[in-house]
């Protein structure tokens, strides 16, 4: 077996590696890793996550795809931790005007704690998902996240707040491949799931109207006045929860030339820039973690401020200031700032504010 698939000395021989826990969505890559697992001589279980009503379909194409693949497939019941770890902070986020990023908070308190508790109770050591990143080991028995083979599909970003206890079990097969790759795999096989498109909306928020999903909830958020950027009071808006940083389209404002979301206020209000102006100089985070649980020290660094974002140098206080060294466009507080060296994630953090 090649450390491409498990990284480090653990996975020297066979008996070790014999069994695997794969979290399957019912979707082309989970399916596909399951079968890369199986090619390479696992025994592999397959655990479909029930997060909420709006993912029973999801829980019922991981049973097809399970039968197809023909693997044992359990159902891990996540509502109660997914509500209180994912969703509520998420209203919670966008009702005080941050932009939340719900998966990078499902990955560590949820979806992965949950898929190793469920192989510890099945007596399987290994875990493995669909995601397109890679493990590496970095020291004897130190694990990170790095970037995959597939630029273009990098889920690295949304995993950087996984810790030893996940990454010194978990591989990620999908990392030495890119997509077109896992489809023509899923078509050789004929798998159903080979063309399903990619899923980009939240996953319980099916119809992207996070507004409304927050409102039905019975919350409300923050209210105010749009404030012009030459600093007019230019009338009440609909709630901050309507409002991130950097956003142009949909304000329902005219002022006669295009203009942007420049700052989210403390009391409400909107403020609003000239477009071409949404540029900023720095950031400070909050809820810093790294890998090995050290403090991440003071130094140049690539950071990633949005999941798609190329990365761009920067240079870390060792406390919680990030300098661009060149401006970065709206880096949204509630948003993850990724820190990367060598493709390797070192650490992040939740944006808080940005710095003019």
């Amino acid at each position: 077996m090649s450390d491409v698939m498990f990284p480090g000395n653990n996975f020297s021989t066979y008996e070790q590696q014999d069994k695997v826990l794969v979290g399957v969505s019912g979707g082309v890559d989970s399916a596909v890793c399951v079968h890369i697992l199986k090619e390479q001589g696992f025994a592999v279980t397959g655990a479909v996550m029930h997060f909420s009503a709006a993912h029973d379909r999801a829980v019922e194409e991981a049973k097809k795809a399970a039968a197809a693949l023909d693997i044992p497939l359990v159902v891990i019941e996540a509502g109660e931790a997914f509500e209180k770890n994912v969703v509520q902070p998420f209203c919670d986020s966008y009702c005080a005007g941050e932009t939340p990023n719900p998966c990078v908070m499902c990955n560590p308190t949820v979806k992965f704690r949950l898929l190793a508790q469920k192989a510890d109770e099945l007596g399987i050591r290994f875990i493995a998902t669909g995601h397109y990143a890679r493990v590496k080991e970095v020291a004897p028995g130190e694990y990170r996240i790095a970037k995959p083979a597939s630029a273009a599909r990098d889920q690295s970003y949304m995993l950087y707040r996984l810790g030893q206890d996940i990454l010194s079990r978990l591989c990620f097969p999908l990392g030495e491949f890119e997509k077109t790759e896992i489809r023509e795999i899923a078509r050789g096989l004929g798998l159903p799931c080979a063309d399903s498109p990619d899923s980009m909306e939240i996953c319980f928020v099916p119809d992207g109207d996070y507004a409304s999903f927050i409102t039905n909830r019975g919350m409300k958020s923050k209210t105010g006045h749009f404030i012009g950027p030459d600093g007019q009071d230019l009338g009440e808006h609909k709630g901050v929860m309507n409002y991130t940083l950097g956003q142009r389209k949909g304000l329902g404002i005219a002022l006669g030339k295009p203009a942007f979301v420049k700052q989210i206020c403390e009391n409400g209000d909107v403020q609003l820039g000239w477009a071409g102006e949404e540029f900023f100089s720095g950031m400070t985070l909050r809820d810093i973690c790294t890998a090995n649980g050290q403090p991440l020290p003071a130094g140049d660094y690539l950071v990633k401020i949005r999941s798609v974002a190329p990365p761009v140098a920067c240079h870390f206080d060792g406390k919680e200031t990030v300098t661009f060294q060149e401006p970065a466009r709206a880096p949204a507080p509630g948003q993850s700032a990724v820190f990367y060296q060598d493709n390797t994630v070192l650490g992040g953090g939740i944006i808080g504010t940005s710095i003019v």
